[in-house]
């Protein structure tokens, strides 16, 4: 699938970087990380999550900023 078929709103890995980077797609041109805006080619393979990953990356997101405190 490339990022051009993505809905707006969905999250996403790109094939080859680090598990941890989960992508959201922000518009038909940016996706966000970590709330960061970030340009992206329409053409760029990705990987789109289910909700069952999704699920486990806020769990994962919660778990290290409770570490944090």
């Amino acid at each position: 699938m490339t990022f051009q078929q993505l809905a707006i709103g969905s999250y996403f890995r790109i094939p080859g970087v680090s598990y941890g980077y989960v992508y959201r797609k922000a518009s038909y041109s940016c996706c966000s990380l970590n709330a960061l805006l970030q340009p992206i080619r329409p053409t760029t393979k990705v990987i789109p999550l289910n909700a069952q990953e999704i699920a486990k990356y806020f769990a994962d997101k919660k778990e290290f900023l409770n570490n944090c405190r």
